[in-house]
């Protein structure tokens, strides 16, 4: 250990590694329905708008929910022994996913998913945090966040070549579930993975809680009286990530099916081919976001996680016109620009929370951030594409004018209140220097209380 209590750099980016493998996986079983729209259409015999729910709401909702008490959990509890636990669930509800017959089943089993889920990001954001100083921490929660777009990519290529596999070789025989159609055998697959991965996280050590308020157990209430305080930083913060969430997973969501629809590629093609541009071109967006909010911070710039996140409102906003109205092979490149810029706040949206906040409420208020950006990005996103494109234009190749719209107003809107949140997140970082907790004899921040 060193002096100032971190772990040593092996050890901490050693965690950090381990929780992006654990972040891939949730991605590819969240995602890897984006490219199996029609084969589950036809199967299940259920609309566009139904196929949005399953992406979205139903996992999102839930996933949700239940993240505020884990990520209070996390503040109090072994972070490495929730992540666990959320990793069997999960698994579990992917395997059941491939065994579903109809709607519902289908739909019960993606809240499920959504319900382990919950588990991993607040624990893992509190591990990083503690486990890297201040002026690392962006970068380290941009490579864990790499998961994000490692996972989404892995989930379109495996998809891609299942998909080719199976058109090749018609279903499957298992043993105990007979015939399974090859969208299901791919669930199936990630389940067990997804179970075996829970050993590899015996190699984390939970490191010393690091900062401000660490090791105090604080009342909910003193939470709730300093989000209070804080909460035009929060508000403009998290409704600004939301925004660019939202454009990002309304996007995702639809992109394969747009190639499909517009261009006639394979299901295989448009895997393979979008699999990789979101695996490399979204990882390599999401460390860079985070190198120039470490950069910036350097410099003296402290609101520099805001900062990333409205230059890549600014820079995707036309790139988001411009691969819509490109065809396809020109359309596929200029989606590798705009999985990049889209991608680079998804690091620094995190570590910006942790900056702000006492470390006995960094979970809790992980969980908060979760809780608004997936709703909202993931909740809403897939299913506003869907309605704008089932009930104003009622035409299902009228879909790349539904991502124009959507993905557009969101981008603006994330301008707009992230703009607005710059000032705020400076006081925020003053307001914490003075937080003491109450149980330690000294009044905590109040709302409407400045900085001396």
């Amino acid at each position: 250990m060193h002096n100032n209590g971190y772990p040593s750099s092996t050890r901490a980016w050693l965690t950090v590694g381990i929780l992006m493998l654990a972040y891939v996986l949730s991605f590819i079983d969240r995602q890897i329905l984006n490219l199996l729209v029609e084969p589950i259409r036809r199967d299940l015999d259920i609309t566009d708008t139904h196929m949005s729910l399953l992406m979205g709401l139903s996992f999102a909702l839930f996933y949700t929910i239940c993240g505020i008490p884990l990520g209070r959990l996390a503040d109090r509890k072994s972070r490495r022994g929730l992540i666990a636990i959320g990793v069997l669930l999960w698994s579990l509800m992917t395997a059941l996913c491939g065994t579903a017959k109809n709607f519902w089943q289908f739909l019960t089993f993606r809240i499920g998913v959504g319900v382990g889920e919950a588990a991993l990001s607040p624990s893992a954001y509190s591990l990083i945090a503690d486990s890297f100083p201040p002026r690392l921490r962006a970068t380290a929660m941009s490579v864990y966040s790499m998961g994000i777009y490692i996972g989404s990519g892995l989930a379109f290529l495996l998809g891609g070549l299942v998909v080719k596999f199976a058109s090749a070789q018609g279903d499957v025989t298992l043993p105990l579930l007979g015939e399974v159609r090859h969208w299901q055998l791919i669930f199936l697959i990630l389940g067990a993975a997804g179970a075996l991965f829970t050993l590899v996280l015996l190699a984390i050590k939970e490191p010393q809680r690091q900062g401000i308020g660490a090791g105090v157990e604080v009342p909910l209430a003193e939470v709730a009286g300093y989000l209070k305080a804080n909460r035009r930083t929060v508000l403009c913060h998290n409704f600004g990530f939301a925004c660019l969430a939202f454009a990002a997973y309304g996007g995702s969501a639809w992109i394969p099916t747009f190639f499909i629809r517009t261009y006639g590629w394979s299901a295989s093609e448009v895997g393979v081919l979008y699999g990789a541009v979101v695996a490399l071109a979204g990882s390599l967006g999401i460390v860079a976001g985070g190198r120039l909010s470490d950069l910036l911070h350097r410099r003296g710039y402290r609101d520099a996680p805001l900062r990333v996140a409205i230059v890549s409102a600014v820079l995707t906003l036309p790139l988001n016109l411009a691969y819509l109205a490109a065809t396809g092979e020109l359309a596929l490149g200029l989606i590798a620009l705009h999985v990049f810029t889209i991608a680079m706040p998804f690091g620094v949206g995190p570590a910006a929370i942790q900056e702000i906040m006492p470390n006995s409420m960094r979970g809790q208020a992980s969980a908060i951030y979760l809780f608004i950006i997936t709703l909202i990005g993931l909740g809403v996103g897939p299913t506003a594409v869907a309605l704008v494109t089932d009930f104003v234009f009622a035409d299902d190749l009228a879909l790349r004018y539904s991502l124009l719209i959507v993905t557009g107003v969101a981008l603006v809107g994330a301008i707009v209140l992230l703009g607005m949140g710059l000032k705020h997140y400076r006081d925020s970082l003053d307001r914490l220097q003075q937080w003491r907790p109450k149980g330690a004899g000294e009044a905590s921040v109040e709302a409407g209380q400045q900085p001396a």
